[in-house]
């Protein structure tokens, strides 16, 4: 059991105000592991606060890059040796195969370096010619509330947190109801490490907690990654106030498979871009477009391929698909393959539970084959290791179906032909696009278009993307103080 009492404010772990409590339950057990607090608004209140002091009044922001990096670097440092016992924790939160997690979570130091490599590399002034020259200075944006999601816990805390302080930002961070538990390991590094009272802030909550940060006056920008649904709210909060937003949304990706596709290649992309993590990826390939005289071989090599994961405990190292990370979301799962079936859908291989795993929240890998793009399977995300087969007679009319969504987050073509799939990339809607597998490249800027979001994550962008730029026109006697 692993209980939480205190959320951490103004460098300082307290008792929260709000005595609500967040009970955490193992994914695959549905056992309780552990708890954190459901804090309030005044307990939100707090830690905005802190944070606007320390960016108005304090030292961080003043930081040359340099002594920012070297803070942030200690902090990975003193994290690295417990990168194990995150894993597990991961692993219990949201059933992450312990396979998986010990190889994922090590990646978020890479990201976390890959960011304070590039602020030390990013110029923060620029001198411009003009009527008079004029210095363009990049400023940390404010006071950052960050909103991490479940699927991807860890990482997704550190890849948001890094850019926001290396740029000299405050921020307040917020992890998902249901895997709370990791992210104080990184708050316990980064206070270990010397990061200033109130520059770094962990609050705990459901989603009134996230509503009362997102609104808070003191906030000058949100990071979001999560459903559409909350980003829209979260857009329409910003929008009243012109507060800064970064929104990495949901997405109804298609994967196009070409006439010349390798089978074993798209196979391999497909495994990873339909299944991983459970489905549990807004990047995931839900819907599989198949050229029709190819439709037979390619739906039985994928069906071979879904039915290839050994589902089970996420601690077992043989298991490849773990559970879904709560019973409302295997219940959402559950929902939409009825839906298919309604809709007329096929189901070719799972559709229901796992036999023998009578605890924990497992759905089996599924295909749905005769599929079409009006049906809600192909348009709304479902979030499970659920996808559709769709078919085309056209590559033009293949992307047609791949831009008939209201999302735009990834894509991907399989083919043999490099110009084929040039073409195709730049032919669909998507903030990223990947060829002959699925990627997620953290050193280029990963989000979306359309209802998938706005802004982008990762890569140099997502370290930017915490600036404001600043024009001062200088007198010619000014010029020498910025060379």
């Amino acid at each position: 059991m692993s209980n939480r009492e205190e959320i951490l404010i103004d460098g300082q772990w307290c008792k929260p105000k709000s005595t609500a409590r967040i009970s955490v339950i193992n994914a695959s057990t549905e056992e309780v592991i552990g708890s954190v607090p459901d804090a309030g608004a005044e307990d939100v209140d707090a830690a905005v606060t802190a944070a606007r002091r320390s960016f108005d009044r304090g030292e961080w922001r003043r930081l040359t890059v340099d002594d920012r990096a070297e803070v942030l670097e200690r902090a990975l440092q003193i994290l690295e040796p417990k990168l194990g016992e995150v894993a597990d924790v991961v692993t219990s939160e949201m059933g992450l195969p312990t396979t998986i997690a010990k190889m994922q979570i090590p990646g978020a130091l890479d990201t976390a370096r890959f960011f304070i490599k590039v602020a030390r590399d990013e110029p923060v002034t620029e001198l411009r010619p003009g009527q008079t020259t004029a210095a363009v200075v990049k400023e940390p944006v404010g006071v950052v509330a960050s909103i991490a999601p479940w699927n991807g816990p860890f990482n997704m805390a550190v890849s948001k947190i890094t850019p926001a302080l290396m740029a000299g930002c405050s921020v307040v961070f917020k992890p998902a109801a249901e895997t709370p538990l990791d992210v104080y390991y990184f708050a316990d590094a980064l206070r270990e490490a010397g990061v200033p009272a109130g520059v770094f802030n962990l609050i705990t909550g459901h989603r009134d907690t996230g509503r009362a940060l997102v609104s808070h006056p003191e906030v000058d920008k949100v990071s979001f990654t999560g459903s559409t649904m909350a980003g829209r709210e979260i857009g329409e909060v910003c929008g009243r106030s012109f507060k800064r937003m970064q929104l990495e949304l949901g997405g109804k990706s298609a994967a196009i498979i070409l006439e010349d596709a390798d089978l074993a290649t798209t196979m391999q992309g497909l495994a990873m871009g339909s299944f991983f993590n459970t489905g549990q990826v807004c990047a995931s390939y839900s819907r599989v477009l198949v050229p029709r005289s190819r439709y037979d071989e390619i739906v039985d090599a994928l069906v071979a391929t879904a039915e290839s994961f050994v589902v089970g405990d996420p601690f077992d190292p043989a298991t490849t698909m773990g559970p879904l990370v709560s019973q409302a979301q295997r219940e959402r799962v559950e929902n939409y393959i009825r839906i298919g079936r309604d809709e007329g859908a096929k189901v070719l291989t799972g559709g229901g539970r796992p036999p023998g795993l009578d605890k924990g929240w497992f759905v089996q890998p599924t295909v749905f084959g005769a599929a079409d793009n009006s049906m809600r399977i192909c348009q709304e995300e479902i979030f499970g290791p659920v996808t559709a087969v769709l078919t085309y007679d056209t590559v033009e009319r293949a992307v047609d179906i791949a831009n008939d969504s209201e999302y735009g987050l990834h894509g991907a073509v399989f083919t043999s032909d490099d110009e084929a799939a040039l073409q195709v990339a730049r032919a669909v809607r998507a903030g990223t696009f990947s060829v002959n597998s699925f990627n997620y490249n953290t050193e280029a800027p990963f989000g979306g278009v359309k209802c998938s979001g706005v802004g982008r994550d990762t890569g140099r962008e997502g370290l930017t993307a915490y600036y404001e730029l600043k024009t001062i026109n200088l007198t010619p006697s000014m010029e020498k103080l910025f060379t």
